[in-house]
């Protein structure tokens, strides 16, 4: 089943399309939006269409500027664009935007099938970056969600891997610091308010550039900003980033809201942090109640227990008991080496390579970097689809 998505302005015209592809024997789920490139907000934030048909009659398209970013946004997706006697100067800006395939109206099912058919073809052997996201969560405030989700994305920046650390903490949040002195100039409150600006160029204007394979997105200085950040901001900025970056950390505080939630969706893991105290067990059950009614699989959540040490009132085995869950990660109590990092603002793993935390990130990331074919989806799939690759 292939994610296919039509767009049009006018009514008319996206139930003709739709039809013509209702009528092609393959399997295609269909999501009619009627509107513009300013609705695409519609789409669900699980879903990632593999391809569009975007109606540009009448000027629905608008500035082919925001084609291109678009395509930005959705790499991966092919995109059909549709026109009533499209003009030599619009194929020519069409082709200068990146997309390969313009077709007249009225689209019929014969042109459909063959622009897909061409579509495979230039498909087959590409190779995108299709980056991780890892969304850590407190369960209680004072977990060292923080500490831990940037001194993992610092650790995994260490291993090659091009690493964004983005902080959704909106309030409050303080993640830069714990692994850089820079001033960042623009916050993820800046894209918000002009996220129809949003492409890869303003991404990388805007994130603090820690390390030549390290960004930081911070949270906004002024806690009234947070308000600018919408769930739907979450999912642009995070579908560009996917694109941009081998791994996106992203540290969503504590809590859950419409933006956390939205990050929890797109989260291809999801890390739980708690302490071996009976409040953090007690707000973990909570969270874990909660995944479950969000239908989150259980691959999907990996429990992390901070600040570890044997002998205590709870053991680890008291957290599987009371949370169907195994501790997946356990980083030591090791104060001092935890208390200098933060303090001088330098990654644990930079300030003392040798400590057991260090030790303790460098297990996590192995776990995600030898997974490497979550980091490149290669070409093929329409193929596969029509049966043509």
């Amino acid at each position: 089943m292939v994610n296919l998505v039509v767009v049009s302005n006018t009514r008319q015209t996206l139930r003709e399309i739709c039809a013509n592809l209702d009528a092609m024997e393959e399997s295609i789920e269909v999501t009619p939006i009627e509107g513009g490139l300013d609705d695409l907000a519609n789409i669900p934030a699980h879903q990632d269409p593999e391809v569009m048909i975007l109606d540009c009659s009448g000027g629905g398209c608008g500035q082919l500027e925001r084609v291109e970013q678009l395509r930005q946004l959705y790499p991966d997706m092919a995109l059909i664009l549709v026109s009533e006697n499209p003009a030599p100067d619009f194929l020519l800006g069409a082709m200068r935007a990146g997309v390969r395939e313009v077709l007249p109206l009225p689209a019929t099912t014969p042109s459909l099938a063959a622009a897909l058919g061409r579509l495979v073809r230039k498909a087959n052997g590409a190779e995108r970056r299709r980056g991780r996201i890892l969304t850590f969560v407190g369960c209680k405030g004072g977990a060292g969600t923080s500490f831990l989700a940037a001194n993992l994305a610092f650790v995994l920046s260490e291993r090659a891997q091009k690493v964004l650390l983005l902080d959704l903490n909106l309030q409050f949040g303080d993640a830069a610091l714990f692994v850089s002195d820079q001033k960042s100039t623009k916050t993820i409150a800046d894209l918000a308010e002009e996220i129809h600006r949003v492409d890869a160029a303003f991404l990388a204007s805007s994130v603090v550039h820690v390390t030549g394979t390290f960004d930081v997105l911070a949270a906004p200085e002024d806690p009234a900003r947070a308000l600018a950040v919408k769930a739907e901001h979450v999912d642009t900025l995070l579908r560009l980033a996917r694109h941009q970056y081998d791994f996106v950390v992203i540290d969503a505080g504590r809590g859950l809201d419409a933006v956390s939630l939205r990050a929890l969706d797109h989260a291809d893991v999801i890390y739980p942090v708690l302490q071996l105290t009976l409040p953090f067990i007690r707000d973990a059950k909570r969270l874990v109640d909660a995944f479950r009614s969000l239908d989150y699989s259980r691959d999907k959540v990996r429990m992390i227990v901070n600040r570890y040490q044997k002998g205590g009132d709870i053991g680890l085995a008291d957290v599987q008991k009371s949370l169907g869950y195994a501790a997946a990660h356990v980083i030591p109590n090791q104060f001092d080496a935890v208390a200098s990092s933060v303090n001088q603002g330098v990654p644990v793993l930079k300030l003392a390579p040798a400590s057991t935390v260090s030790k303790a990130l460098l297990d996590i990331a192995a776990t995600l970097t030898d997974i490497e074919s979550n980091n490149v989806v290669r070409g093929g799939w329409l193929g596969r689809f029509l049966g043509r690759s």
